[in-house]
């Protein structure tokens, strides 16, 4: 009778949450807590007019601060077991392992090589239709270029080749021994380079655990821990080590990598890399090991190990901060995620404030950045295949690289002449440092400085990348070619990531229910319909990311965009050395010092080569093309600005 009588009160509370919500989400809003309800109430209204980037800045970030808590309870699933009252001492381990173990006090391995992928959204299995369409048909008629299409001034090459960096630090997927191989149907053979591919399977592990029973392996450490030039592991940090004064090794007659016998680059990830890449790797090489030299006349007792790990503390948190509040806040070129990315770092009440008081307030006021403890939200921190999934972006590379001239005088805005255009098939893998080795490191950054990078829409993915050599986890080439776009629709597939719909449901967005909803273009809209019929269920999740109306000023799509939002939070709340141990006892106080007033991509560079930026660099930004105007003043307060 109680039951009954309970089950009606809920049912009276829940009709009139269910007449203001789309139909989709009544199963997902029935297991919130009545807060949380409120909460979904006030984005799905916002959302249903399509104006939360239009808003006032002040309420746009509260928008996403409302968003982001709803995905940190509803979006982060574990994959494995968790410890239980398993627990060190951090005091043991005051700085980052080599292998990322040991940074989280309740779970030694969380965040560490070979550990289990995490989960935004449950697994679809999709065993049944991972040839559903053919992916070389999703692949030609849908992702391969057919003219290049780039961003304007908002995005160049240093940003592309940036977020590879950061790729390489973060994720890459344990393989089979099992090959498989994809052939092109009939109907797309003669448009696709190779006519058909072998490549290994994703391994499938069991994770002992009844929610999710299987899983992938991640082989780099997810933590923003500099592993693409530390490396994952004990014996990859060995080989890139001098072992005197703390140093990393570096040529220092040329500013690049130095290279094996076999002509791979002597650095922490070298797999799959170009010369974008290997030249941030570089820059970051350098700055490891000024660090070092800053510390060492500051702190004679410091010994090669002390040194070494004070240093990777520091350049990992410079990188983690470029990425935060300079390379995001030109990715998504608006007012509410410049202040978003800024509080992320600094907190509502700022640089200035932060720098004098030091963290105040909690996340909100004071940022996640020092807060007291790290919080992983009682899920063990991971990056996802979700996140995987939203972070492939090869569109973003062009065709070739345009070769500037450097020794001459400056043209208009600090442009230098265009001397040659350089294939992109000869900068990748073991050509491409040979290309980077006559190019030269100065070239190879004003060159990528002044060109801007592709476009993250449909029929941008570079057809050269459809025909290409991978490589293994030591850097060597494999025998077998690879289709890249064909592939990484297999690989979603595989990996049982939600197809476009699904994923924005699992997300709390409202999902299409016809193609008009996802494009204007008409083109697209055919394609679409030749391609998955009328089901817009069945539409693959990178192709519905490059179809997606842009944001005015995103560069992705909304739909990655809330990924990011909550894992890009995630990387730096989880990590205790951004956290509880971001301070002097753990970093030195020039260490944090050093951290503190790096603000900038530009700042780094300038640190190592400052004329190159003087000459070369008209941008505010080392990420837009470098001969935009700098920015200008804007006399209103950042959190009062209204979008235009």
């Amino acid at each position: 009778m109680l039951s009954a009588i309970m089950a009606s009160i809920r049912a009276l509370i829940t009709e009139p949450f269910h007449r203001l919500i789309h139909n989709d989400f009544h199963e997902t809003v029935a297991k919130m807590t009545l807060v949380d309800r409120l909460l979904f109430l006030i984005i799905h209204f916002i959302d249903k007019l399509g104006i939360w980037h239009r808003l006032p800045v002040f309420l746009g970030l509260i928008y996403l601060a409302i968003r982001r808590r709803l995905h940190q309870e509803y979006n982060l699933f574990n994959v494995g077991r968790s410890p239980v009252g398993v627990r060190f001492n951090p005091m043991d381990y005051p700085y980052r392992t080599a292998d990322g173990k040991y940074n989280d006090p309740f779970n030694e391995g969380a965040g560490s090589e070979g550990t289990f992928f995490g989960r935004n959204v449950l697994p679809v299995d999709q065993k049944k239709k991972l040839m559903k369409p053919d992916p070389m048909v999703v692949a030609t008629k849908l992702l391969a270029r057919r003219k290049f299409t780039d961003t304007g001034k908002q995005f160049n090459m240093i940003a592309a080749s940036w977020i590879q960096f950061m790729i390489h630090d973060w994720i890459d997927h344990l393989e089979d021994t099992k090959q498989i191989e994809l052939t092109a149907p009939r109907e797309v053979a003669n448009q696709c380079p190779l006519k058909s591919f072998k490549f290994y399977k994703t391994k499938e592990v069991p994770t002992d655990f009844y929610e999710i029973k299987e899983g992938a392996l991640n082989i780099r450490t997810p933590w923003w821990d500099g592993s693409a030039i530390y490396g994952s592991n004990a014996e990859r940090l060995q080989k890139v080590r001098t072992f005197k004064d703390g140093k990393l090794k570096i040529d220092s007659n040329t500013d690049l990598l130095l290279h094996d016998q076999d002509g791979t680059p002597v650095s922490g990830d070298v797999r799959n890399g170009w010369a974008g890449i290997s030249t941030l790797q570089a820059l970051f090489v350098k700055e490891h090991n000024a660090v070092c030299d800053t510390l060492k006349k500051e702190y004679r007792d410091l010994d090669d190990e002390e040194l070494y790990h004070r240093a990777r503390l520091v350049t990992s948190a410079v990188i983690a901060k470029v990425h935060t509040i300079d390379w995001t806040v030109e990715l998504l070129k608006t007012n509410t995620l410049r202040a978003a990315m800024r509080a992320n770092w600094y907190g509502l009440l700022g640089k200035k404030f932060k720098d004098t008081f030091g963290h105040v307030g909690g996340v909100i006021l004071g940022g996640l950045v020092g807060l007291k403890k790290p919080n992983n939200h009682g899920v063990p921190y991971s990056l996802t295949e979700e996140f995987v999934s939203v972070y492939r972006m090869h569109s973003l590379l062009p065709d070739h690289l345009d070769l500037r001239d450097i020794s001459v005088t400056p043209g208009p805005n600090k442009s230098p002449p265009l001397i040659e255009k350089v294939p992109m098939a000869n900068l990748i893998g073991h050509k491409g440092e040979k290309t980077l080795a006559d190019i030269g490191f100065a070239k190879q950054m004003v060159s990528m400085g002044h060109q801007a990078c592709g476009a993250l829409e449909l029929w941008n993915y570079p057809t050269w990348l459809r025909d290409v050599i991978p490589q293994d986890v030591d850097g060597l080439d494999r025998p077998d070619h690879v289709d890249l776009p064909s592939l990484e629709v297999y690989r979603d597939r595989e990996r049982s990531v939600a197809r476009y719909n699904e994923f924005r449901r699992a997300l709390l967005l409202i999902p299409i229910s016809k193609w008009e909803d996802l494009t204007d273009d008409e083109e697209a809209i055919g394609e679409l319909e030749e391609v998955y019929g009328d089901d817009v269920e069945e539409l693959d999740l990178l192709v519905g990311l490059m179809a997606e109306k842009k944001i005015k000023g995103f560069a992705i799509s909304e739909t990655a965009f809330v990924i990011f939002l909550l894992m890009a939070t995630r990387r730096l709340e989880a990590d205790r050395f951004f956290t509880s141990n971001f301070n002097e006892e753990t970093y030195t106080k020039k260490g944090l010092e050093w951290v503190n007033t790096t603000e900038s991509l530009k700042d780094v560079i300038e640190r190592h080569y400052p004329e190159l930026i003087k000459k070369w660099m008209n941008s505010t930004s080392a990420f837009t093309v470098w001969d935009s105007p700098p920015e200008s003043h804007n006399p209103i307060p950042l959190y009062l600005r209204v979008p235009q």
